[in-house]
């Protein structure tokens, strides 16, 4: 049994990084690669020459096909054979490449990884403040060295901020706030409310004023395996509470944690906001700073892998400040349980 849900939607990219050119990437121990073609749609295709298994990445792209590079099998956007290597040889259609449903939504490119006739759009994950009227929402990429899982672990378990964020989003007040954890349907979420506190570095600039501020944090796990969290401060007094807070400044951070192994994974991060929306300078100043803030849990992340394949006599311990990682990976369980073939 793998750790990931087999049959599901899962972020294999970044709208800007599909081009024309092909892209490889692996999703869910599957070689892909993708490609636009001239209408701009998404190609999604198994990296691999059915001829003699040459990556179909490193081919030649011929209007909407590709060529392999090794010795010219030409196929077209839907994988079947469009051209043998000897021109002459009539063109065996039985010849294919494996596709792959796929989709665009939220910014990002969608495959789905399992059944292909179950593929339905409507399954996509809702990650609906990176669309809605009145947010804005960029992000960047990771290659994260680690199982997906435990960047699940650690986005909804936002105690670590304290120190390994200590000089950007992190606060003492974190480690004293008592959390609020639940499951509803296939979503766990985690909820933290901290009143009255001086806001940390990041949130003081975007309130743009002194004082103390209500803070919150609302992390919700949306299946197969993405997080978001709705973040942000609101000055003491303006009405802000834990299940409506418009008052203040307020943010969505959306993370995908797309397995590419068992102990690998392609790590889309990114957040969207509802304040200074049309400031795309600070846009891109915040994306440099997250990209920071992120790439200190991509350390952390790491090295603790390598420590869990040091140490195999040893396991995963949960404390009370785990009950969201917790709850996140019995739905996952469940939902692989729920696709097993019955015996």
């Amino acid at each position: 049994m793998t750790s990931w849900v087999p049959n599901a939607w899962y972020v294999a990219a970044w709208d800007s990084e599909v081009d024309r050119a092909p892209l490889a990437r692996t999703i869910c121990g599957v070689p892909m690669m993708l490609y636009r073609k001239l209408d701009r749609s998404v190609v999604a295709m198994r990296d691999a020459c059915p001829h003699r298994m040459l990556p179909l990445s490193m081919g030649l792209r011929e209007g909407d096909s590709i060529r392999c590079k090794y010795h010219g099998l030409k196929l077209g956007p839907d994988g079947v054979a469009e051209e043998m290597p000897l021109k002459a040889e009539a063109v065996n259609r039985r010849i294919c490449a494996e596709t792959f449903a796929v989709a665009e939504r939220h910014r990002f490119v969608w495959v789905w990884v399992g059944d292909k006739a179950s593929a339905d759009p409507a399954l996509i994950p809702d990650l609906w403040p990176c669309s809605a009227e009145g947010w804005t929402f960029d992000g960047g990429y990771y290659h994260v060295a680690a199982d997906y899982r435990l960047m699940i672990d650690n986005l909804m378990d936002l105690t670590h901020e304290t120190h390994v964020h200590a000089g950007s989003i992190g606060q003492p007040e974190l480690m004293e706030a008592p959390i609020e954890a639940r499951v509803e349907g296939d979503r766990a979420y985690v909820a933290r409310w901290m009143p009255g506190i001086d806001a940390p570095p990041f949130w003081r600039g975007a309130l743009k004023q002194d004082g103390p501020v209500d803070r919150w944090q609302v992390c919700e796990f949306v299946p197969p395996s993405a997080v978001m969290i709705d973040v942000g401060v609101a000055p003491v007094g303006a009405g802000a509470t834990l299940e409506r807070h418009d008052q203040g400044v307020r943010g969505m951070v959306i993370d995908c944690m797309t397995p590419e192994t068992e102990t690998s994974m392609h790590y889309f991060w990114g957040m969207a906001r509802s304040f200074d929306v049309a400031d795309t300078g600070f846009t891109a100043r915040f994306k440099q700073q997250q990209g920071g803030v992120f790439a200190e849990d991509k350390e952390i992340l790491e090295a603790q892998q390598r420590a869990i394949l040091a140490n195999p006599g040893l396991k995963l311990n949960a404390y009370s400040i785990d009950q969201g990682g917790v709850r996140a990976r019995q739905i996952i369980t469940r939902l692989i349980r729920a696709q097993e073939p019955v015996a």
